[in-house]
């Protein structure tokens, strides 16, 4: 066993191209290789034996947990009934079809088809073209801006990753491009005037997103994309009213709303989707982790019916609609989504995400809040985070090559859980399975406590 795994750890560094990863420095050997072996509930092992409490779910996917052996099922029952078949010209199988239906059934008001997809990030440029097209139909060609938000995180793509709103992602990629822009981030904890509060922040907020579409001219911005709460940009919910406030600039200005609900959408709030949660008012909603729980992938747009009178006006006008995907609807995956769905239903794993949420993020705040390194910890649902700065009275932020984030996620890990250091910031996230107990929140929140201690007793 001893050889195999050396034999992978060399395979690993001379031929695995890895994502989000230090290129240089993990081939040379100077980052660790961990190869994982197994999961059950919240808990993954690597190949070595070391258990590990996932308290990140992935890239906060793995809703349900590991080891669900009636998704597992559901897989090789389709895989072995039928693998594959396309979805174009009018083809479905009962699986993407019904699939098609639950997500509907659970959508926010409004909503009326789903187009799939394999990951949030061909989602985002499923929302992109159809955005445009809509505006073709209308006859407004001229309306094709699209405005994110700085520290957004929506995709890798070229226009996806141009959507986000991250310099690791823009770094040597010629990225953003046209005709996307970005506009202030809702990020409270980090404003620039301290003497706003909340609701001020949020129409401050509001304020400066009139501002940039009067400049570039209302005929020509055609849609808001924005996560319910910022995910991989430091997990920052909005301020009190933001969504309210940012809703009426849109409906002033006839601009789309593209709710990106990757992280938040089949419970990860304590609702089925965090439209609902903060009253938004979406167009598109982009949907995908929640919707298997990882254990295929699959994504999808969820379109309002509003747009898709227009996309139906277009098939009218053009004929078919050019775009699609070899692997959209994908049975398989779309087997995976029915039995997830069914299992968040069955589990109570919406309602045991806001209860659960609830109590690990205040269990977090008493365990750890008062740490004079300590800014915010916040968060809401099943997602929390614990920024740190470098003095809390004048929120003097550290050094970022001091890597205080990094440091305090591999001593959480030493002491078997996963947390992630977020990018840009001092940030420490966490977003467990939505099936997480309170005693294995109970473990995260000692394990996060001991690990902050051991980094700052040693800087």
């Amino acid at each position: 066993m001893l050889d195999k795994r050396n034999e992978l750890n060399a395979w690993d560094r001379d031929h695995f191209f890895h994502p989000s990863t230090h290129m240089g420095m993990h081939a040379r050997g100077e980052t660790p290789t961990r190869v994982i072996g197994g999961g059950e509930g919240v808990y993954i092992t690597d190949i070595n034996g070391k258990k590990s409490l996932d308290a990140f779910a992935g890239l906060y996917c793995v809703n349900v947990g590991y080891g669900r052996q009636k998704i597992a099922d559901a897989i090789a029952a389709q895989a072995k009934n039928l693998a594959y078949y396309h979805a174009y010209v009018g083809h479905g199988t009962e699986a993407s079809i019904t699939l098609s239906k639950m997500i509907i059934d659970r959508a926010p008001e409004g909503m009326s088809r789903v187009y799939f997809g394999l990951s949030g990030s061909d989602a985002n440029e499923t929302n992109i073209k159809l955005i445009w097209y809509y505006n073709n139909i209308l006859g407004r060609p001229e309306k094709k801006k699209i405005i994110s938000r700085w520290r957004g995180y929506h995709g890798s793509g070229v226009m996806t990753g141009s959507l986000t709103g991250l310099e690791l992602f823009h770094k040597a990629f010629d990225l953003p491009r046209d005709p996307i822009l970005h506009t202030e981030v809702p990020y409270f904890f980090r404003r620039a005037d301290r003497s706003m509060n909340e609701e001020q922040f949020a129409q401050y907020c509001a304020d400066k997103l009139e501002e940039m579409i009067l400049a570039e001219g209302p005929e020509t911005v055609a849609a808001f994309i924005g996560e319910p709460i910022l995910g991989t940009g430091g997990i920052v919910p909005p301020p009190k009213t933001y969504w309210q406030k940012i809703q009426a600039v849109l409906d002033k200005y006839d601009v789309l709303l593209v709710a990106d609900e990757v992280v938040t959408g089949f419970g990860r709030l304590g609702t089925m989707f965090g439209s609902d949660h903060y009253g938004m008012k979406p167009d598109l909603i982009t949907i995908a982790k929640g919707l298997t729980s990882a254990y295929a992938p699959l994504s999808g747009s969820i379109v309002s019916d509003k747009m898709w009178q227009v996309l139906v006006q277009g098939s009218d006008q053009l004929g078919a609609i050019g775009h699609g995907w070899t692997y959209s609807a994908h049975p398989i995956c779309a087997a995976a989504g029915i039995a997830n769905l069914e299992l968040i239903d069955e589990l109570g794993i919406v309602e045991n995400a806001g209860s659960t949420g609830a109590y690990f993020r205040s269990e977090l705040a008493k365990a750890v809040g008062d740490h004079k390194h300590v800014g915010e910890v916040r968060g809401d649902g099943l997602m929390a985070a614990v920024e740190f700065v470098e003095d809390r009275d004048d929120r003097k932020f550290f050094d970022p090559a001091k890597k205080i984030g990094p440091q305090v996620a591999a001593a959480l890990l030493e002491r078997g859980v996963i947390g992630r250091a977020m990018p840009q910031g001092d940030i420490l996230g966490f977003a467990p399975p939505l099936c997480l107990t309170r005693d294995e929140a109970d473990i995260v929140v000692r394990a996060t406590a001991d690990a902050i201690r051991s980094v700052f007793s040693n800087l």
